[in-house]
């Protein structure tokens, strides 16, 4: 609870105002991974490798400025390797985006998402304690509890995080990603699945998710990450990106408090009924 409080407090605040924090290399020992950090490629529209594209939705509305940019991919080996039971659902999710992805309705974006979306998080590192992860997307956060790997107690949107070092590299493994029933637009609810994309890439509530957090020099991280989940893949598999540093004098999250941005996509035919009685 402590660290949730400082982290609630040191949101949209400047991630620098404790010069000397910051100028710290290791903490009791440990690489200092405190600062915000945003990954700059386009693993959030497809982590696979994809040309640049319209958007499936948007095109007519918005043209070139809802254009899908084209990305090399961050997936070691190219491609998700889904077996043959899981591409249905896979083919659901592609055959609704944008509008069935969690990320347009607001909903919590889980994990690794949360990590490459185009929005900064911040990294709250204390001594001999829990760490704290806030993202500026939809005030999203999670706690690294720094503990053997447990058994979480339920399953929710971010999952749980455990925490270890392996020499300087941050390792934290997150189980229970399970959003349970969601609503899409028009009111149909479905049993949600993690996005991991924009594309309708996935993991369920079956997959251990392991990232490492690796600092090479002073302004990036490695990040690196595996995801297992027998239920829909054939092996395990990993990408791997840098995330970089907000270097600027006023670095700090902003707002997006996305709630308010999903209305009309989930209840403008209740909006629109409404306004017509």
């Amino acid at each position: 609870m402590a660290v949730a409080t400082v982290a609630l407090m040191a949101v949209g605040a400047p991630a620098f105002a404790d010069h000397h924090e910051e100028a710290m290399a290791t903490i009791d020992g440990k690489p200092n991974l405190n600062g915000i950090w945003q990954a700059m490629n386009t693993a959030n529209w497809s982590l696979e490798p994809h040309n640049a594209q319209s958007n499936p939705v948007a095109d007519r509305l918005l043209g070139a400025i809802g254009a899908i940019p084209a990305g090399l991919g961050v997936i070691e080996g190219g491609e998700i390797p889904y077996n043959d039971a899981a591409k249905e659902r896979l083919e659901y999710n592609q055959s609704n985006v944008i509008n069935y992805d969690p990320e347009a309705a607001c909903y919590l974006p889980g994990i690794p998402r949360a990590s490459y979306m185009p929005f900064p998080f911040q990294i709250i590192q204390g001594n001999n304690d829990d760490i704290l992860m806030a993202y500026e997307y939809a005030s999203a956060n999670r706690v690294v509890h720094m503990q053997e790997v447990g058994i979480p107690p339920i399953d929710t949107w971010m999952g749980t995080s455990y925490g270890q070092w392996d020499g300087d590299t941050l390792v934290v493994t997150t189980l229970a990603q399970g959003p349970g029933l969601v609503k899409l637009p028009a009111g149909e609810m479905v049993d949600g699945v993690t996005w991991l994309d924009r594309a309708g890439n996935y993991l369920t509530n079956h997959a251990t998710v392991v990232e490492r957090f690796t600092k090479m020099g002073e302004n990036h991280i490695n990040y690196e990450v595996t995801i297992e989940d027998p239920s829909i893949y054939t092996r395990p598999w990993t990408i791997r990106m840098p995330l970089y540093r907000h270097v600027e004098e006023n670095a700090q999250l902003l707002e997006f408090k996305c709630v308010p941005f999903s209305e009309q996509l989930l209840y403008g035919d209740l909006i629109e009924g409404q306004g017509g009685e």
